[in-house]
């Protein structure tokens, strides 16, 4: 059985850049050919999108020749009503006892719930005892993951509180091939299970916050076969640190159009310049160079930080020539010679007022 799986997309509104990645997952399925497409947890961002995306995606949940299995996130916990329809191909997985059964797959879920510690571990024997020993069993579930390291911010905007954790050792002789998660935004990331199983983060398909920065990613495989990540087109942003260095010929507005050359149509970049220029020299002040570099990135940053310095008054001191012809003598590395040219520069910055 071929499976897609993602999470964590959030949708607020009909058309925007969410809405347009989810679409282009259902394109994705379709070419793939997989047989389930999995979300696992907080598909919406809040109840009140949920109920006002609710008839679109009943037509973008119908005839698709295959199933949609969902689980509910701590964003959309309380979107799943009993009832609530959600297209034709959708199975909605809301209780502990909710199953979808193939001829040699069971697919089970464990929807997001506040709840910690034993209650967790809990839940999860409960849920085994129901587990096929003749089937692939795969678990749906939405929360943390304590082995792995991230910081809060891999989460989303979650703040403190703990969703749901749980730990690898949890899953021990719980007979389980996969278990297919969300709630962790940033990468994809994949970890094994005692006994041979897999726990996966897809990620989400869509950068949601600007901490989610790179290509996005989907897990797209067949059972019994190990996850494997799935490269995307959709929006994402993409961190772009530019260092000027002074005493390259290359103008700065040039080194900044070549980088923005290289960046991802759909890319969007949180761009930092940094590091020294030459004012004198390309004939431009620290504002028209910030000028000069806005025309060049126009509408492709979703953030900026400016960080360079013109230090054309320090290049032309004789004080600092003096050091420039010495250092060129000195036998050492080009790296350990840039060391000492900025500690150089930083220090008559100092100096000079």
């Amino acid at each position: 059985m071929k499976i897609l799986h993602t999470a964590d997309i959030h949708l607020k509104e009909y058309g925007d850049e969410r809405w347009k990645a989810l679409e282009e997952l259902i394109k994705i399925g379709k070419e793939e050919k997989i047989e389930v497409f999995v979300i696992c947890g907080d598909l919406f961002d809040k109840g009140i999108n949920a109920e006002s995306l609710r008839p679109h995606i009943r037509d973008l949940f119908s005839s698709n020749g295959f199933k949609i299995a969902l689980i509910a996130g701590n964003h959309d916990l309380d979107c799943y009503k009993a009832g609530f329809y959600f297209g034709e191909d959708t199975a909605i997985i809301a209780d502990r006892g909710d199953c979808l059964q193939f001829e040699d797959v069971s697919i089970w879920g464990m929807p997001f719930e506040p709840m910690q510690g034993e209650e967790v571990v809990s839940r999860l024997q409960s849920l085994a005892s129901s587990f096929s020993s003749h089937k692939k069993n795969i678990l749906l579930y939405h929360g943390e993951l304590l082995d792995t390291f991230f910081s809060r911010s891999d989460l989303g905007d979650e703040g403190e509180q703990r969703y749901m954790p749980v730990k690898l050792s949890y899953f021990k002789n719980l007979n389980l091939d996969y278990v297919l998660a969300g709630h962790f935004h940033s990468n994809f990331d994949v970890h094994s299970l005692e006994g041979g199983g897999h726990f996966v983060y897809p990620g989400s398909p869509v950068s949601i916050t600007r901490r989610e920065t790179g290509r996005r990613k989907i897990n797209i495989f067949e059972t019994g076969e190990p996850p494997r990540e799935y490269v995307l087109e959709t929006p994402h942003f993409e961190e772009v640190v530019i260092e000027l260095d002074p005493f390259e010929p290359e103008n700065p507005v040039d080194v900044v159009r070549r980088h923005f050359q290289g960046l991802h149509p759909n890319g969007k970049a949180i761009l930092t310049v940094k590091g020294f220029f030459n004012g004198a020299a390309i004939g431009a002040s620290e504002k028209d160079l910030v000028r000069q570099i806005e025309q060049v990135v126009v509408d492709r940053c979703a953030d900026k930080r400016y960080e360079f310095r013109d230090i054309g008054v320090i290049l032309e001191d004789d004080l600092f020539k003096n050091f420039m012809r010495k250092l060129e003598d000195i036998d050492a590395e080009r790296e350990k010679k840039k060391q000492m040219c900025d500690m150089a520069i930083q220090a008559m910055m100092q100096a000079i007022p």
